[in-house]
């Protein structure tokens, strides 16, 4: 069991699933498909035709932006939030950056055809889209301010903060190779910082299984870019559960 009363196989895990009425699940039922995420793995390239969308349970997905000598940076960060697939409603139909499995886990899989004729019931998963994609696009706008302004040791707190917030766990599996391509540094910087963490007990990291052990502690460490993402996302979504 995992995030309280919820089973891992439970479409009830992910927050905008949990927030539709029945009618609406129902619908969806036969169409979502359980699927296993594994770390490091492409959900979808910048510019695949978007046939499906992913709602994490227990697992968290990046979305990245790839430059053309292949560096990368992080975008925003997707869990049990949340939706992979947000182009497929707004009309673009094609995957604007690359998706990639952070943290590995579970998400259920929803064809893109049976997602757009949801949403154009203009019933309540239409207004439920909406104020998630407003709340995700407050995240990537902090998200390029705090890569220009705030040290790495801040950036590594308000991404590991809003990770956690995303899964029903306070352990991450993942790398360091894969934060320094999250936060589009060299390894060696999210080393360092990341060493300072654990030797303040903040967090323990061994052979990529990160534990955060004081939340507390990692939020006074974090720039204000944190508290502006969640303070507007549980504004546009405090009805989620």
């Amino acid at each position: 069991m995992v995030n309280g009363d919820y089973p891992i196989s439970s479409p009830e895990q992910n927050h905008l699933l949990a927030s539709l009425p029945a009618e609406i699940i129902a619908r969806f039922t036969p169409h979502l498909r359980l699927v296993k995420l594994q770390l490091g793995q492409c959900l979808y390239e910048s510019g695949d035709e978007l046939k499906h969308v992913f709602f994490p349970t227990n697992s968290v997905i990046s979305l990245l932006y790839i430059m053309e000598n292949g560096d990368s940076a992080e975008m925003s960060v997707i869990g049990n939030d949340g939706i992979i697939g947000i182009a497929l409603f707004m009309g673009g139909e094609s995957m604007p950056n690359r998706a990639v499995v952070q943290s590995s886990g579970n998400a259920y899989q929803l064809p893109g055809g049976i997602l757009k004729q949801e949403f154009l019931r203009h019933g309540d998963f239409h207004g439920v889209l909406l104020r998630y994609t407003q709340s995700l696009m407050t995240q990537m706008a902090q998200t390029a301010v705090c890569n220009r302004h705030h040290s790495i040791e801040q950036q590594l707190c308000r991404w590991l903060l809003l990770s956690l917030d995303r899964t029903p766990s306070n352990v991450l599996i993942m790398t360091q190779e894969l934060i320094a391509s999250m936060l589009g540094v060299r390894r060696e910087r999210v080393a360092i910082a990341a060493g300072k963490l654990q030797k303040l007990g903040i967090i323990e990291y061994h052979r990529g299984r990160l534990t955060i052990l004081a939340r507390t502690k990692l939020e006074k460490l974090s720039c204000e870019c944190y508290q502006v993402v969640k303070t507007e996302c549980d504004r546009l979504l405090h009805y989620l559960p």
